[in-house]
């Protein structure tokens, strides 16, 4: 049964983005915000379809700790789920994006729009100072910087795997920074067919000020968002244990391609 509604939520998750993005092809000619919504509606009525189809809900927790203004918001990521979630609280928003993206017929047409920012990571520390320069222009805006701190997604309970990029932003912008935990990995992994209901929590922990040294910056940031996202994988598998052996079977891959 779950098979079939993963496969009926999957085939409606497609012709819904689809149906939205033609939907909004004047906002492709409009200010960024326009565009914006699109990836606002789409988190929205995703949401409403992992509900009603899978029967994943959604729990926000720490909403009150969002500041308004610049903001590098940097989240766990562990599955499709946040990259459509994180927009919804957020006003005026820009993600750090692989530039493969741009060249996707429409969709990359739309990131453009809302003023996305697209990095080649191939290029390594070699495009920091250009990343840094898109970054204070964003922040001069008013605006919010998504960045996923391990640069992919990382399965549920797998070690981390953070990269010194977030704490080089932070030093260089003088923004602060809003840690973000969550729990998605259990119920929708990477690159998985299955979704599994339950309720997926994302959590705004309290914001990390601007001033500190960056290697300070670098393991609180780690430090505050394993910890939490940590005990929301905790809370989810009291209530459902069959999630540990997902856990454990997560970390002994890990295991294996470290050895």
């Amino acid at each position: 049964m779950l098979v079939l509604r993963s496969l009926v939520f999957q085939i409606l998750f497609f012709l819904n983005m689809i149906i939205l993005i033609l939907i909004w092809l004047p906002g492709l000619f409009m200010r960024r915000q326009v565009a914006q919504e699109l990836g606002r509606t789409w988190g929205r009525t995703t949401l409403w379809l992992l509900d009603k189809i899978i029967g994943l809900k959604i729990e926000w927790r720490g909403v009150e700790n969002i500041p308004t203004g610049p903001l590098i918001v940097a989240a766990k990521h562990q599955s499709m789920w946040e990259t459509f979630v994180l927009p919804i609280r957020f006003s005026d928003f820009s993600y750090i994006l692989k530039h493969e993206l741009i060249w996707l017929p429409f969709f990359g047409w739309y990131l453009l729009a809302a003023e996305q920012v697209a990095i080649d990571r191939a290029k390594g520390g070699k495009l920091m100072p250009q990343l840094v320069e898109k970054a204070r222009r964003i922040f001069a805006q008013g605006r919010q910087l998504f960045i996923f701190p391990e640069g992919t997604r990382r399965p549920a309970g797998a070690p981390p795997q953070y990269k010194i990029g977030v704490a080089y932003l932070y030093e260089a912008t003088g923004a602060p920074v809003l840690p973000v935990a969550v729990n998605s990995g259990l119920f929708w992994p990477k690159r998985a067919f299955i979704i599994r209901p339950g309720t997926a929590v994302i959590e705004f922990l309290p914001v990390i000020p601007p001033g500190l040294p960056p290697r300070e910056l670098f393991h609180r940031l780690e430090n505050d968002i394993e910890t939490a996202s940590n005990r929301l994988i905790d809370e989810a598998i009291a209530k459902d244990p069959t999630l540990a052996a997902m856990i454990e079977k997560n970390r002994r891959a890990s295991e294996d391609v470290a050895a």
